[in-house]
């Protein structure tokens, strides 16, 4: 199981994320207020701004406050990594 850092010492399993996007789009906003209605968004911001939502296979979504590019890198890093091994 590969752990991925989305920031501020919050960790997720790297395998199960679907998506990596801006929360910036209005498509984006509405599928994360209504995922706040049905209670299935983790908020691992620390209290700061979103700048990545994370999109889940279980349906959950993450909110980090790190950017999505940063995110990304971290995932390549750690499939790059594990292939190494």
């Amino acid at each position: 199981m590969q752990l991925l850092n989305i920031g501020f010492g919050n960790i997720v399993s790297a395998e199960r994320i679907i998506a990596i996007v801006s929360p910036e789009s209005a498509p984006i906003k509405r599928m994360v207020q209504e995922a706040k209605d049905n209670k299935i968004v983790v908020d691992a911001t620390c209290g700061r701004r979103t700048r990545a939502v994370l999109v889940m296979d279980s349906g959950h979504m993450i909110l980090s406050a790190v950017q999505p590019e940063t995110v990304g890198g971290r995932i390549d890093k750690t499939i790059s990594a594990d292939e190494k091994e």
